[in-house]
């Protein structure tokens, strides 16, 4: 038996609506609008859905699995939940799993202030324990954390030994992938400026993550 007040949308059209809105980035005014309903009604879908569109991460994985990390910066305009990072804006830090093979989302961090480096983030945001059990890879900022990141040169001068070079070659061309799967992320608008509330910005990572990886199966 259904309790309260049941929705004016059906339930597709509610699903569309938080996935419209995370895309285009649209006022809620505009958003309830274009699909005939109040600000506040489309703002309570928003608040209902979009935490059950979110990316559920696994527990485990098999020893040789590979994994890539790295973290972005949304901009955001909750000043409570963020803080000024490198580009002078405003922004929280979501640190963003892939699968080196699939390239698929596994895991997304909780997010930190966008002050906070890619190191600290990386056990701060719930990433390292969500992957402990695969190998994973980064770039040079994690460095001090378990993470597989590039050789690095003791002296300023000195040159790196050959294999080093080659290993450092063949680690960025991987590392590369997760670059690529922001910038397919980031064409989803609310990642450009977040103007959500609390845990909107985060719900909304997790939840484009999934419908990231949705696109990967068509």
């Amino acid at each position: 038996m259904l309790r309260g007040r049941p929705w004016k949308l059906a339930f597709e059209d509610r699903v569309l609506l938080v996935a419209a809105y995370w895309r285009t980035n649209l006022t809620m005014r505009q958003i309830a609008a274009l699909f005939g309903t109040s600000k506040s009604a489309a703002d309570r879908i928003i608040d209902d859905l979009a935490p059950k569109l979110a990316l559920r991460p696994r527990q485990r994985y098999a020893p040789e699995t590979v994994l890539i990390v790295d973290g972005t910066l949304v901009p955001t305009r909750d000043h409570a939940v963020a803080a000024k990072s490198k580009n002078y804006r405003y922004s929280t830090n979501h640190q963003v799993v892939i699968h080196a093979d699939t390239r698929r989302a596994v895991v997304v961090g909780e997010p930190l202030p966008g002050n906070r480096n890619d190191s600290v983030a990386f056990a701060a945001s719930g990433v390292d324990h969500a992957t402990h059990t695969a190998t994973i890879i980064a770039d040079g900022g994690y460095q001090g954390t378990r993470a597989v990141i590039p050789h690095r040169r003791r002296a300023k001068d000195e040159p790196l030994t050959d294999w080093k070079e080659a290993h450092n070659a063949s680690h960025r061309k991987v590392r590369a992938r997760i670059e690529h799967t922001f910038a397919k992320m980031k064409v989803w608008k609310v990642l450009r400026d977040c103007r959500l509330r609390g845990n909107g910005s985060a719900e909304a990572m997790a939840g484009i993550a999934r419908l990231y990886n949705l696109t990967l199966e068509d």
